[in-house]
C-alpha cells in the first residue's frame, strides 16, 4: 500500500486489500487511496450515492474517449474521419472496458452487494465495465493525464490491433443497407426505461420502412439501439456478418 488510508466502510480490512489488489493489478500506486476505493466502490453498499463509483464513471468516459481518439488518431494517420469514427465505438463500449476489467480481475476487488452479479451477464458487463470507467478517472485525477493514458495504452493496444481493417457497427451498417435500397434511415424509439437509476435497462425499437420494428434492451441506449439493429439486420439479410 501507498502512503495514505482509504476511508472507513463496514469492513475496514476488507477495503484496504481491495485497493492493495487493484494497485497490484493496474501496477500504479495511488498517492490518495481513497480514490481508488471510490473506484471499487459500487451503489449497492455505498453509505451515499456520491461516495459510490458513479461520479468516476462520468469522468472515466471521457478521458477514455480522449486518449482512443489520440490512439487512433496516431495509429492510423492515412484514415479518414469517418474511418476513424468506424473504429472508436468498439473500442469504447462496456463490452471493451469489461474485457479488460474482468482481465485484470477487478471483480476480485470490487465492494459490491454480491447479489448484483448473480445470474446476469449482460448485469456483470454493466458493472465491470462502469468500474473500468472510475478507475480510469481515479488514475486521472491521481497522476494526471499521464498515468490515465499509459493504463489505456498498456490494456487498449491489443484490442486496437485486432482487426486491421475499419469496423461498422451495426447501426451504420442497417444505415447502409436500407439506403441502399432506396428506403429511408431507420428510426429508432425508446419503449421503456426499467430498473434503478444505478442500473437502468433501456428497451428500444428500430424501423425501417416496408418492415416490422425490432426491439432490444440494454443497460445503456447506445446499446439497447445495437442490439435492434444487429436483431433487425439479421432478420434483413439472413448473416450479419456478410455487411
Amino acid at each position: 500500500m501507498t502512503a495514505g488510508r482509504p476511508k472507513k466502510t463496514k469492513d475496514g480490512e476488507t477495503a484496504t486489500l481491495s485497493v492493495a489488489g487493484l494497485e497490484t493489478a493496474i501496477n500504479y500506486s495511488f498517492s490518495d487511496t481513497s480514490l481508488a476505493l471510490t473506484a471499487l466502490t459500487h451503489s449497492s453498499v455505498a453509505r451515499k450515492r456520491q461516495s459510490s463509483n458513479e461520479r468516476l464513471e462520468f469522468l472515466g468516459d471521457r478521458v477514455l474517449g480522449l486518449v482512443i481518439a489520440e490512439m487512433l488518431y496516431e495509429q492510423f494517420p492515412d484514415e479518414a474521419e469517418g474511418a476513424l469514427g468506424y473504429r472508436f465505438p468498439a473500442l469504447v463500449r462496456a463490452e471493451a472496458l469489461a474485457h479488460v476489467a474482468d482481465q485484470l480481475g477487478f471483480s476480485r476487488f470490487l465492494l459490491i452487494d454480491d447479489l448484483e452479479f448473480a445470474g446476469n451477464p449482460k448485469r456483470k458487463t454493466s458493472i465491470l465495465s462502469n468500474a473500468c470507467e472510475a478507475v480510469i478517472a481515479a488514475l486521472y485525477l491521481d497522476g494526471g493525464l499521464s498515468a490515465a493514458q499509459r493504463f489505456i495504452e498498456t490494456h487498449w493496444q491489443a484490442l486496437l490491433e485486432q482487426d486491421l481493417t475499419p469496423p461498422k457497427d451495426a447501426k451504420t451498417r442497417l444505415q447502409e443497407l436500407v439506403q441502399s435500397r432506396g428506403a429511408p434511415i431507420p428510426v429508432y424509439r425508446i419503449v421503456e426505461r426499467t430498473g434503478p437509476d444505478h442500473a437502468p435497462e433501456f428497451t428500444l425499437e428500430v424501423s425501417v420502412e416496408g418492415e416490422p420494428p425490432a426491439t432490444a434492451t440494454g443497460s445503456s441506449k447506445r446499446a439497447a439501439e445495437t442490439a435492434a439493429a444487429e436483431t433487425l439486420l439479421n432478420r434483413l439479410t439472413g448473416h450479419l456478418n456478410d455487411y
